[in-house]
């Protein structure tokens, strides 16, 4: 995993938005994140991939298929995955690279595309996120405080101790609006309207509707991955979630009726790093928690979709 080097506090931020001290923590319930100043994108991804590497004992020169996995995308064309493999000094035609967009499920779905690829090959997962750009600051100030900046990776060979159990996604389009980031693609034309343009610039979510939505259908999901799995909800050793908000993770904990202390939550420290939230939380569970666990990796995302691996880590 990958943060920038510019970490920025709740309070620091509430002098600068005409706030008390303490103001955005209590509303927000996220101390600190990390924010690029330095960094781009795709310093971030390659980082996280070499990191990656290190810990896997392998060069670049071994990786035979990169996927990057992110809500927001270095550019919008071509896709991010090309340049990290550049980046990494991967020689043109010595492995393919492509792009995954499930939002903050991201990673999840990208895991889940390797694990089906790989066979005897090398497959690089990169997920990086500059979620501090285009926040709404001025209207929702609680909501632009959740959100921070990073990257993880992992190498995949088909040969590691993980086995992935269970996977399943499910999407409910109706919930499509209440989380969103309208410019940047073919939506809404700059040249056309550049008003419309301007207007869908800053990234807008509908709490309320996302919980509620959530609230209806997250339980029943679990249990079809968890019959998926063969695994009942008291088999499960570890949780690694998607970092949406502190409130989120809580309602997740107390609603399936997991202990806490199974729970990796780290999104007072880092925020919600949009697709790498998962991967960096699952990095540090990997430092934290012995292997061989019975881990279940969740997450949201909008659109809206539920997302979730059942693996032995």
């Amino acid at each position: 995993m990958t943060v920038p080097e510019t970490c920025r506090l709740s309070e620091d931020i509430d002098a600068l938005i005409g706030r008390p001290a303490g103001w955005l923590y209590r509303r927000s319930g996220v101390y600190r994140r990390y924010v690029c100043d330095k960094e781009d994108q795709i310093d971030l991804a390659v980082s996280a991939a070499r990191a990656a590497l290190n810990e896997a004992r392998l060069s670049p020169d071994d990786v035979e298929f990169i996927l990057f996995a992110a809500a927001v995308p270095y550019q919008s064309i071509p896709s991010t995955a090309p340049l990290i493999q550049a980046r990494l000094g991967i020689t043109d035609g010595a492995c393919m690279a492509f792009d995954i967009n499930s939002t903050c499920l991201s990673f999840v779905t990208a895991l889940d595309i390797a694990s089906h690829m790989v066979g005897n090959k090398v497959a690089l997962v990169v997920a990086s996120e500059v979620a501090s750009r285009a926040l709404p600051w001025a209207q929702d100030p609680a909501t632009a405080a959740l959100f921070g900046d990073g990257a993880a990776a992992v190498v995949i060979t088909g040969q590691g101790d993980g086995r992935l159990l269970a996977s399943r996604m499910e999407t409910y389009p109706s919930g499509y609006d209440a989380c969103s980031l309208g410019a940047g693609g073919t939506r809404y034309d700059y040249h056309a309207d550049r008003e419309a343009f301007d207007r869908h610039s800053r990234f807008h979510m509908e709490g309320d509707a996302l919980f509620k939505l959530t609230l209806r259908h997250f339980e029943p999901f679990l249990d079809r991955l968890l019959d998926q799995a063969g695994w009942q909800r008291d088999d499960v050793e570890l949780i690694v979630p998607h970092q949406a908000s502190p409130g989120a993770l809580a309602h997740l904990t107390r609603r399936c009726g997991f202990s806490a202390d199974i729970v990796m939550n780290i999104v007072r420290d880092y925020g919600n790093q949009i697709a790498a939230s998962i991967p960096t939380a699952l990095h540090l569970a990997r430092q934290r928690h012995p292997a061989g666990l019975r881990t279940l990796i969740l997450g949201t995302s909008a659109g809206m979709s539920l997302g979730g691996l059942a693996l032995i880590l």
